[in-house]
């Protein structure tokens, strides 16, 4: 299994997809309140370190990491992980993934072409 994008992790434990993406927040935390085998991961102390701050890229990307090894050691939770990110990823749709940037410009160009990932705010072009 690929790991979940740290940015999705990071959107819904932010509330960006409103109470939808609070409903997807308590769902994942229910899963990884389940427990396994004591041997494997739990995720918890991560999941609550990306709640107290959740624009912190570092924990999204613990908790990713954390959850793709627990993944890894148990099919069950691989399968409902699985789950949990295709829910998660229908109501925070604009992610790119990990950092993946395409970006293509074809035929005759007349004017100006801005190539660029996650622009917060205007672009403005002569005066």
């Amino acid at each position: 299994m690929d790991p979940i994008a740290p940015e999705l992790l990071m959107a819904v434990a932010g509330g960006t997809a409103g109470a939808a993406g609070q409903q997807i927040w308590t769902a994942l935390r229910d899963l990884v309140r389940r427990r396994g085998s004591d041997e494997e991961p739990s995720g918890e102390g991560e999941l609550t370190a990306l709640a107290q701050q959740s624009d912190s890229a570092e924990r999204a990307r613990q908790l990713a990491e954390t959850l793709a090894l627990r993944a890894r050691q148990d099919p069950a939770f691989a399968e409902a992980l699985a789950a949990w990110r295709r829910e998660a990823e229908t109501l925070v749709p604009n992610q790119t993934g990990s950092g993946d940037v395409r970006n293509e410009v074809s035929g005759t160009v007349h004017g100006n072409v801005v190539q660029a990932r996650d622009i917060h705010g205007s672009i403005r072009f002569g005066i």
